[in-house]
Order: structure tokens, then C-alpha cells, then sequence
């Protein structure tokens, strides 16, 4: 293998790195926003829609005070803002992580994030936790 070619499969894999590195950017400058600009303050982003109209809570209710706890290292609080978005915490992470080493690889992305019958389940999980979370016994699901 000559060096050329060396560079060339360095150039694509690089080529290749490059959206889920950009997201990974994006994500980051995301998170850096919520830890430095405080959700808990009044004016700084704007009320949730579905809050806002029925009085209820959705399922990402809560979501960036809980990114917010998380730059600011309190995964406790986090966990009790919204339990469902630290839940998913992991499974982005591994996604992302596939996402990177399939593109590393110069594998072709794959068209599906997973069997169509965990995306089921985890609509059927969130409309469950969009359901209890509004419930006086699943109040300690409550941001």
C-alpha cells in the first residue's frame, strides 16, 4: 500500500467523521448554553407549548433544567427534574458512539436506528411516563 493511498483512506475517514463529529459540536455548544444561561430564571428560553396550554406536563418537561443540573455536575437533581431524559442518556451516547465508529470504519450508515419494535416500546414508555407524570401518584415524576 503506497502512501498516497495511506491518504486517501486517512482523507475519507476523516471526510466520514465529520456529521457526528459536527453533532457532537452542536451537542456540546447545546449543553455549554443550558450550563451557562439558567432555565430556572424567568425570560431566558420559552415556556413549553403543552405546559403552557393544558397545565400539564409533557415528557420533555423539564429536559433543560435537568441538562442545566448536569453542567453543573448534580446528577441527583438532574434525575429529579426528568427521569425519562437521564434515561435516554446512555442510549445516545451509544448511538452516537456507533455512528462514529461505523462512519471510522467506512461502513455504510445504517437507515434504521433500531428494530421497529423498540421504537414502539419507547413510544409506548413515554406516552406511560407523559401519562403518570400528570398523575397525584406519579407526582414525584414532576419536574
Amino acid at each position: 500500500m503506497s502512501f498516497a493511498t495511506t491518504e486517501r483512506h486517512g482523507t475519507r475517514r476523516l471526510k466520514a467523521l465529520l456529521p457526528p463529529l459536527g453533532v457532537a459540536a452542536a451537542a456540546g455548544v447545546a449543553f455549554a448554553v443550558v450550563g451557562l444561561v439558567d432555565p430556572n430564571e424567568p425570560g431566558h428560553y420559552p415556556t413549553c407549548p403543552f405546559l403552557e396550554i393544558t397545565g400539564l406536563y409533557c415528557p420533555g418537561c423539564g429536559t433543560l433544567r435537568t441538562m442545566h443540573a448536569l453542567a453543573h455536575l448534580d446528577p441527583v437533581a438532574a434525575l429529579g427534574l426528568n427521569p425519562l431524559a437521564m434515561a435516554m442518556i446512555p442510549f445516545l451516547l451509544f448511538w452516537w458512539g456507533r455512528w462514529v465508529l461505523r462512519s471510522w470504519q467506512g461502513r455504510p450508515r445504517r437507515t434504521t436506528l433500531a428494530h421497529p419494535a423498540w421504537l414502539w416500546v419507547f413510544i409506548g414508555v413515554v406516552m406511560v411516563y407523559w401519562v403518570v407524570r400528570n398523575l397525584p401518584f406519579g407526582a414525584f415524576l414532576a419536574p
